[in-house]
């Protein structure tokens, strides 16, 4: 079966996708990465916020969020299960909310705030470091942005 990349307000998710969707973020981020932290922040339920993830049959195999901010879209939450890493599933789910961002906010630019090592990963989509470095919860991250973003990577 192949692979379904779906994106959808909260309020208009399954209750059970839902459920998918935040628990791979809470697997990665609080559990394996350790960090404790409020992944519950209210954001996801914010006027114009979208979340963003791939099924691979009943599983959802790879997520993210796109949050409106005042002058900004934002995507953030970006996470794929650990059985999915190096199949190229999250590089086609970043290209899908891409587009997506630009029906969802025209003429916006997009931001970030990316986990250090992923700076290249992000840089492959035309996305550039805005920012001095910066911890949170214990891990160094780059402020990134890319005012033109389209789609498709540019490596």
């Amino acid at each position: 079966m192949p692979r379904s990349f779906c994106i959808a307000p909260v309020a208009d998710m399954n209750p059970v996708t839902l459920y998918r969707v935040l628990r791979l973020r809470t697997d990665v981020f609080v559990v394996e990465q350790e960090c404790p932290y409020p992944e519950l922040d209210g954001r996801d339920v914010e006027g114009g916020s979208r979340l963003v993830w791939v099924e691979d049959g009943a599983a959802v195999v790879a997520t993210l969020r796109i949050l409106r901010d005042e002058d900004a879209l934002r995507i953030g939450r970006v996470a794929s299960h650990p059985s999915q890493r190096g199949t190229g599933v999250a590089r086609e789910m970043f290209a899908f909310a891409l587009e997506q961002c630009a029906a969802l906010g025209p003429g916006l630019p997009i931001v970030l705030d990316a986990q250090a090592p992923l700076e290249g990963w992000y840089g492959s989509f035309g996305f550039t470091r805005t920012g001095e470095p910066y911890l949170e919860d214990g891990i160094p991250h780059v402020p990134m942005s890319n005012a033109t973003a389209c789609g498709r990577p540019t490596r």
